[in-house]
């Protein structure tokens, strides 16, 4: 295929076609409101040339996508453009400080925690370097819902279809797949350029975005997030404990090096399992202004065209959150115990709370993607659970929960952390069982 498409006779233009595409959502598939759009005459035959013409538009010079069939160069590209908007250079001088925040936070990390520093120098990103790097993530977390999704869609279209068109249109559904693909990618693409403005760290979601574990840092992003806390003078300390959050995570997802692989494969296998409603997608079809696109765009966007979760799709969500509680817990601990030397510590960590409760990046995208929503009640308990767990067994007893899955905490020892505490005390031979526990865990 051409780098261009061909809009010479019988190729409506681009408007042309996002009126069809619109007017085909509002009313159905009906030949005569077709023929008045798009100025055919309604028989099977034109039809079929008007379906040629719209999978042309919608295909793209770039070869055919594995998969969900989502094209993520227009993902990237259309994260780029909203990244670049207001984007600033890194200056030397942020680069400075924070490398000094570096030697103090890593410092501060080894009386806190057993696990040892990542030796590695932290990665300075700007906004769009921060979509290049985290877009292979987000591309593996996306990709089973993006299948899901077009799949519902082109067999909900060629549902209703006229039993006298089927043959005729039997690719519709296929067309109507790369349509919606199309508009995933676009999704996907404009909640990654609203993350990149709103991302600081590089564990933002509270998975990392690198596979070998090394500190990233937006510092646009940073600096505008401090500077918000009006600390005067004392933003330094706010600076420090962001790199103290960051460098938790690192040496986290270091120490335990299952734990990024599984709670990815787990969120893969959840958004695998999502269903679509195709009579929720018709009520909103039905009411739908085709003058008013972004209507549909926020219906898909909510997450209004899920199907209500099934009871094992619960029970795989539960252990999600238990599993992103956890991880964020630990780092909540672990940082506040680190900067217990910042008078202001308590007020900056009060505030990445809130920014987390009141619906910060992580939990939009993650609800945007696959329908999952962070719960920072949780995360607080489970803070709560690490920061007993470590006063009464030692950091070195309590980070060694995370050597493997199935010494972690549960969802109950989270709800009780009291009980569960007294339980590991009450156990005189602690060190040795949870040796042995792991040596055959290993073992197997």
């Amino acid at each position: 295929m051409s780098d261009e498409i061909p809009n010479g006779e019988g190729m409506p233009d681009p408007e042309d076609l996002r009126r069809i595409w619109e007017e085909m959502l509002s009313k159905g598939f009906d030949p005569e409101a077709l023929a008045q759009v798009a100025g055919f005459d309604g028989s099977p035959e034109s039809l079929q040339r008007l379906f040629t013409n719209i999978q042309g538009a919608f295909l793209l010079p770039t070869p055919p996508q594995e998969g969900s069939g989502v094209n993520w160069q227009v993902a990237a590209s259309n994260a780029k453009g909203i990244a670049k908007i207001g984007s600033l250079a890194i200056e030397e001088n942020s680069r400075k400080q924070l490398s000094e925040a570096m030697g103090i936070a890593n410092l501060w990390l080894n009386e806190a925690t057993g696990i040892s520093e990542v030796l590695v120098e932290p990665k300075v990103l700007s906004r769009i370097l921060w979509v290049d790097d985290a877009l292979p993530l987000f591309r593996i977390l996306a990709e089973p819902v993006a299948d899901r999704m077009n799949r519902s869609l082109g067999e909900a279209i060629q549902s209703q279809l006229p039993e006298e068109l089927s043959e005729s249109l039997k690719g519709a559904s296929e067309i109507m797949r790369s349509a919606g693909a199309m508009m995933f990618a676009m999704q996907l693409g404009q909640a990654l350029g609203l993350l990149s403005k709103e991302a600081m760290i590089g564990a933002e979601i509270g998975l990392p975005i690198y596979v070998e574990q090394r500190p990233a840092f937006v510092l646009q992003n940073l600096q505008e997030f401090i500077d918000k806390l009006e600390l005067g003078p004392d933003k330094d300390q706010a600076y420090i404990f962001m790199v103290l959050r960051e460098l938790a995570h690192t040496r986290l997802f270091k120490h335990a090096r299952w734990l990024r692989e599984r709670v990815v494969a787990q969120i893969r296998e959840y958004a695998a399992g999502i269903s679509f409603d195709t009579s929720r997608m018709q009520e909103l079809s039905e009411g739908f202004d085709p003058q008013n696109p972004q209507e549909l765009q926020a219906a898909l966007e909510s997450g209004a065209f899920l199907a209500e979760r099934s009871p094992s799709q619960q029970l795989a969500l539960d252990s999600i959150e238990t599993n992103l509680a956890l991880i964020e817990g630990w780092v909540d601990a672990v940082t506040s115990e680190a900067a217990k030397r910042l008078p202001k510590a308590e007020a900056v960590r009060e505030a990445v709370r809130r920014r987390r409760a009141t619906g910060g990046p992580a939990e939009r995208t993650f609800q945007t993607l696959v329908g999952l929503e962070l719960r920072p009640k949780r995360m607080r308990e489970a803070s709560r659970l690490w920061q007993q767990l470590g006063l009464a067994l030692g950091n070195e007893k309590r980070d060694s929960l995370w050597d493997h899955p199935d010494l972690l905490p549960t969802a109950s020892d989270i709800d009780n952390p009291e009980k569960y505490v007294a339980r590991l005390k009450a156990d005189p031979g602690l060190g040795d069982a949870m040796d042995k526990a792991l040596r055959d865990l290993l073992d197997e």
